[in-house]
């Protein structure tokens, strides 16, 4: 009863401070600033007290929520087990096992990853040793970019004139066939 009359004269300050707020802006300008000031500052007020009825409100709920299941406990009456009482140990058996066949299955996977990568890092530096002996070799024999570009070029050319006889071969034989048939 006493929230309930608390709320509803919060209610009826909200409504006068909504009535404050428009007198507030008819005042005169010199009066308008604080005026708005003060009924801001009330709002702010009024907005902590209901902040604190509602701390109140849920405070006092759970207590008695609290309360109610103390009694709901002291109330009950236990009996005896009953027969139908069992441990589901075979599933849980089932379900240990597979969880231990699945961890083994990622350790596996983990140390085929792991055998991988050292795998990997041995092809790479054997690669590294390759471009290294390549690269001497190269220089050793002297080499200069300008040769280099020019066999990148005749090999490019060459594969150009590849084609085209292989073409050339083509249709030369498919003439044939269509001469001898």
């Amino acid at each position: 009863v006493v929230e309930n009359e608390t709320q509803a004269r919060i209610d009826s300050i909200f409504s006068n401070l909504e009535r404050l707020e428009i007198l507030s802006s008819k005042e005169p300008p010199n009066k308008r600033q604080n005026a708005k000031l003060r009924v801001d500052q009330l709002k702010y007020d009024v907005q902590h007290l209901q902040t604190a009825l509602r701390n109140f409100q849920h405070r006092r709920y759970i207590r008695e929520q609290q309360e109610r299941q103390r009694e709901e406990l002291l109330a009950r009456t236990f009996t005896a087990n009953d027969s139908d009482t069992s441990i589901p140990i075979d599933e849980t058996l089932q379900f240990n096992e597979s969880l231990h066949n699945a961890h083994r299955g990622m350790d596996d996977l983990i140390g085929s990853g792991t055998n991988i990568l050292h795998g990997l890092r041995d092809q790479r530096v054997t690669l590294k040793g390759t471009q290294k002996k390549i690269l001497d070799v190269a220089n050793m024999l002297g080499l200069s970019n300008t040769v280099m570009r020019l066999i990148e070029k005749r090999a490019f050319q060459d594969k150009y004139f590849m084609i085209g006889g292989m073409i050339l071969t083509c249709v030369i034989m498919f003439l044939i066939v269509q001469y001898l048939t």
